[in-house]
């Protein structure tokens, strides 16, 4: 530890929680739009299609899926593999500028699948992807299969990985839209959003951008959040312009000077999240939000788990059936807060299945 961090201010587990909750915009509904939170929140993980949807009913207010569906057939926003390694919804602003920045972690995962493309040339294989996906949407698999008639000796699924790590692609509409289907095509994003990609930001920029809408943090929760390394340079340059704090476990903690510290008591109302939700996944200690004895609950193996927020920390999973969304509870809830989890749901359910006749249940509590 060193001698700053050991003088600085501590932030307990709750005062860190209340903290990330606000910047999450998960104390209080936002009255921001759809694609202004998307900024704020530089992207919601996507993996599947509705998890941005939920991510947006439980923070904003007045929020309506059809809101985030026309912002996408606008191509305000899009979905493109970021952080991570994982298909984000993100800004068309963010979609030209984040991917630049962690171009890096993409030419890392390459990096895995060298021995399946030996004998290839990276950049006529950039070249002829481009082409042929800025003519006209591809799927993968037209995709994969016309870079095989040029290396035919090269692993399939190399030959795709390349491609998405070497190019900025797209999913584009229909694909990602309420209550709409399609099969993913990809182009480019600057295809698809008509301009040319911008320069990658500083990474001193996007640390206050991530503080903003993930701290107080550390330097390694950036780097979890963001799949890279060698982000301590940035925080160092600019260390006289932020505040410095420690957490229980003395790790040094940055933030915002102006950035907004709840105290620790401040109510948590229920919060329904999607699964994958950035607020459980972009930070290298996740205490702030899942207790150590939840650790691991909310996943299992590659099955992710939609997670229910009581009191602001995770408290159980949820999941939607015909008739009712069911609510499971890791322990006893208080007669009040299954009041407020039911109030909740209930919310939840007017928003994103209006009229369809839903109610909230309790279903057996989830054990290990």
């Amino acid at each position: 530890m060193t001698k700053t961090t050991a003088t600085a201010p501590l932030l307990g587990a709750r005062a860190l929680n209340r903290a990330t909750l606000d910047r999450q915009l998960l104390l209080r509904r936002s009255p921001l739009s759809a694609t202004a939170a998307v900024g704020h929140l530089l992207g919601l993980q996507a993996q599947n299609v509705k998890p941005p949807y939920y991510a947006l009913a439980a923070r904003l207010d007045g929020f309506r899926p059809e809101e985030l569906s026309g912002a996408m057939e606008a191509r305000d926003v899009v979905r493109i593999v970021t952080m991570r390694s994982t298909i984000h919804t993100h800004t068309a602003e963010d979609a030209l500028t984040l991917r630049p920045l962690v171009q890096a972690a993409r030419d890392r995962e390459l990096g895995g699948f060298r021995k399946g493309l030996t004998g290839v040339d990276l950049d006529r294989l950039a070249a002829i992807s481009r082409e042929l996906v800025e003519a006209g949407p591809r799927t993968m698999k037209e995709l994969r299969e016309a870079l095989l008639a040029e290396w035919p000796d090269a692993d399939p699924f190399a030959l795709s990985v390349a491609a998405r790590c070497t190019l900025p692609l797209v999913q584009v509409t229909p694909r990602g839209l309420w209550g709409r289907s399609g099969q993913v095509t990809l182009t480019t994003a600057e295809h698809w959003l008509g301009r040319p990609a911008e320069p990658a930001p500083t990474p001193d920029a996007t640390v206050l951008r991530y503080l903003a809408a993930f701290g107080p943090a550390s330097v390694k929760d950036m780097q979890t959040w963001a799949g890279l390394t060698r982000l301590r340079e940035a925080f160092e340059r600019l260390r006289p312009e932020l505040l410095v704090f420690r957490d229980e476990n003395g790790v040094e903690l940055f933030d915002l000077p102006d950035a907004s510290r709840p105290d620790a008591d401040v109510p948590a109302p229920p919060r329904f999240l999607p699964e994958f939700d950035n607020l459980l996944l972009s930070h290298a200690d996740r205490s702030r939000v899942v207790p150590a004895d939840l650790k691991g609950r909310t996943w299992q193996g590659n099955q992710a788990y939609c997670t229910l927020l009581v009191d602001g920390f995770l408290a159980g999973l949820w999941r939607l059936e015909e008739s009712a969304l069911v609510v499971e509870p890791f322990g006893r809830l208080t007669k009040d807060q299954r009041a407020e989890v039911v109030a909740e749901g209930e919310r939840t359910l007017a928003v994103m299945h209006p009229g369809e006749g839903r109610d909230v249940r309790f279903g057996t509590v989830a054990r290990p």
